[in-house]
């Protein structure tokens, strides 16, 4: 009986799956969670910190880079394709994308193709043309990856999207921090803060985090009467315009009495 006691013992530990602990993770925080969005809003900045912790010693694990990306919501598009067709230029082709990024960022410790496998990019997305989710483009759209190309090309040029290779202070394989830097014309709503750990161009941590982006103030008032009110929005907008346009036409007479 004792025996038979320990075969079952032994097979059912042989049954469990082990779990080891992580050899390593990420502690991380951020400088601010909340970007406040007001008439004189010209951009912010966010500072990102952290350190790695291991549960083994660094000579045994090997060293490792970070990569952190920043993405606010997405969003539908529809990128159109002018060609000059009698002497006028017109919308021919058209592609909607499902889902792109209303801003994106991505920070390195390194050259991103150096510390960043190309199956660990297609898991996770992180790369700027990984972010962008075209999956229902019309078969007969010819050259779709052109206006792919377009849609990143006009929001790198607006700031919203952006590849900062080595740009985060990684401090003996241990502690880092880099700064982000938010445009002006961001889009209201939860940005997504992802912080990897790699290894060998694999992922082997990750820590997530959010930063709300909202209106304040007079702006979020309008904003939120002109989504929610929109009838109570024109009609204030229409009493406004008929207003100022009184209000100046008394001036000019007054000026001309």
């Amino acid at each position: 009986m004792r025996h038979l006691l320990a075969c079952m013992t032994l097979l059912l530990a042989l049954a469990l799956p082990a779990t080891a602990p992580r050899a390593q993770d990420i502690v991380a925080d951020l400088s601010q969670r909340t970007v406040a969005i007001t008439a004189n809003f010209d951009g912010s900045e966010i500072i990102i910190f952290g350190a790695i912790r291991r549960d083994a010693p660094l000579s045994q694990l090997g060293p490792v880079e970070v990569l952190i990306a920043i993405s606010g919501p997405s969003e539908p598009v529809i990128v159109r394709r002018k060609d000059r067709v009698a002497g006028i230029w017109i919308n021919t082709d058209a592609v909607e994308v499902d889902a792109a990024p209303s801003f994106y960022a991505i920070a390195t410790s390194g050259p991103l193709t150096e510390i960043l496998s190309d199956t660990e990019d297609l898991r996770h997305k992180i790369s700027i043309p990984r972010a962008i989710r075209a999956v229902g483009v019309p078969e007969d759209v010819q050259d779709v990856p052109a206006f792919l190309d377009a849609l990143m090309r006009i929001r790198t040029d607006a700031e919203l999207y952006r590849v900062e290779e080595s740009a985060i202070n990684l401090q003996e394989h241990t502690l880092f921090r880099t700064r982000i830097a938010l445009p002006a014309n961001l889009t209201e709503g939860d940005y997504a803060v992802r912080i990897f750990l790699t290894r060998d161009r694999e992922i082997v941590a990750q820590e997530t985090a959010t930063v709300a982006v909202r209106k304040v103030g007079l702006e979020r008032f309008i904003y939120r009467l002109a989504h929610d009110r929109p009838l109570i929005y024109g009609l204030m907008s229409l009493t406004i315009a008929i207003a100022a346009g009184w209000s100046a036409s008394a001036v000019f007479r007054y000026l001309q009495g």
